[in-house]
């Protein structure tokens, strides 16, 4: 099959953000000034709270100048599809120019009902062990992941940091363990799915270890304005076509461009859709059309 390239234009684009630092390092604060310095409305704010509720603590406080954002709890069990209803109810309330933040992701990872969990019980079934179970397990932890970073919205996570360590041989050639620096909660090169990751010290200050937009190497006590500029950077480009049903990026399948789907499926259905919604709208036809058939029959 002859692949279809299509000259590269600079798009707009959504915040996909993930901070991870150790226990109070401000990584719920430090997302809040982000999300409105990109959409400067807190009413377009919702947080996912899997933190005991301490997010409230931040409501209407004139002293840290935070507003009233939306805001919903999360209880245990904490489990992937419960993560994957609060983020796409969320993007449905605050719309495309809004914020979802997701404080904490590690919940999903290693909580009650997580990934981890779930790997649990899997491999305790007949025929299953550890090494088949990360198979199906992983599977829910790519859609999850997937799920947060195809809303059609900013969105921001946070994380949880431990200490991680490595064995070395010291001088004395013993094996001993070694501080290698923090490691997000959550499953290895998750924060490497997301745009920009920042990590916090305990003294509030952030360094990024990955960043694909301007910020190169930035480091400092991340701000509203901070958020501004990010904002005002993935806001300058091309707007892009969307689905009207699923509200996703119209992609090309490889042998029509965007622009032939677009036009194509607004000729033939009155809306511009997906490749994978015409799929589905022309499934559900025929089942009508069937159950019909099946009618008539009678």
């Amino acid at each position: 099959m002859s692949i279809i390239f299509e000259k590269a234009t600079r798009a707009k684009s959504k915040a996909r953000i993930a901070l991870t630092g150790p226990s109070g390092s401000g990584k719920t604060l430090s997302s809040l000034y982000l999300a409105y310095g990109i959409c400067g409305d807190w009413s377009k704010i919702a947080l996912i709270d899997t933190e005991h509720e301490r997010a409230r603590f931040y409501a209407n406080r004139e002293d840290l100048n935070v507003g009233a954002f939306l805001y919903a709890p999360m209880s245990p069990p904490y489990s992937p599809d419960k993560y994957v209803d609060y983020v796409r109810s969320a993007a449905q309330t605050v719309g495309s120019g809004g914020v979802v933040i997701v404080d904490s992701f590690s919940h999903a990872w290693d909580n009650e009902g997580g990934v981890l969990d779930i790997k649990s019980q899997i491999a305790q079934q007949r025929g299953k062990n550890d090494y088949t179970a990360w198979d199906e397990a992983g599977k829910i932890q790519n859609n999850l992941v997937n799920t947060i970073l195809a809303a059609d919205c900013h969105t921001i996570i946070t994380m949880r940091a431990k200490m991680a360590y490595a064995m070395e041989v010291n001088d004395r050639g013993k094996t001993v363990p070694v501080k290698i620096g923090l490691a997000p909660v959550q499953r290895d090169n998750t924060e490497y799915e997301f745009d920009i990751v920042f990590y916090l010290d305990r003294q509030h200050t952030a360094v990024l270890s990955k960043d694909t937009t301007f910020l190169d190497n930035w480091s400092g006590v991340i701000t509203p304005e901070l958020g501004e500029r990010l904002g005002a950077w993935l806001n300058d480009g091309a707007e892009l076509p969307r689905c009207a049903d699923c509200g996703r990026v119209i992609l090309s399948d490889g042998r029509r461009t965007v622009k032939q789907i677009a036009d194509g499926t607004l000729k033939n259905y009155g809306k511009q859709l997906c490749m994978s919604c015409v799929a589905r709208l022309i499934n559900e036809r025929k089942r009508v059309a069937q159950n019909e058939a099946t009618t008539v029959s009678k």
